[in-house]
């Protein structure tokens, strides 16, 4: 997610409300310091599920390729 934000291809980023906020700081900075939209869902759990993969996410970006 760091990445395809720093590299520019992030067209929205998806945040857990219940992750680790030492590891989701960082990234909302940097998304809206790269105007990237930053959007709130309710656990790690929906968004990891939502990701297609078997455990908790804590953040995940769409992006343009």
């Amino acid at each position: 997610t760091t990445k395809a934000v720093e590299n520019g291809i992030a067209a929205k980023v998806f945040v857990a409300r219940d992750a680790d906020p030492k590891l989701t700081t960082k990234i909302v900075a940097l998304a809206n310091k790269m105007g990237v939209e930053v959007v709130y869902v309710d656990s790690m759990k929906h968004l990891g599920k939502a990701c297609g993969i078997e455990v908790g996410a804590a953040m995940a970006a769409i992006v343009n390729e």
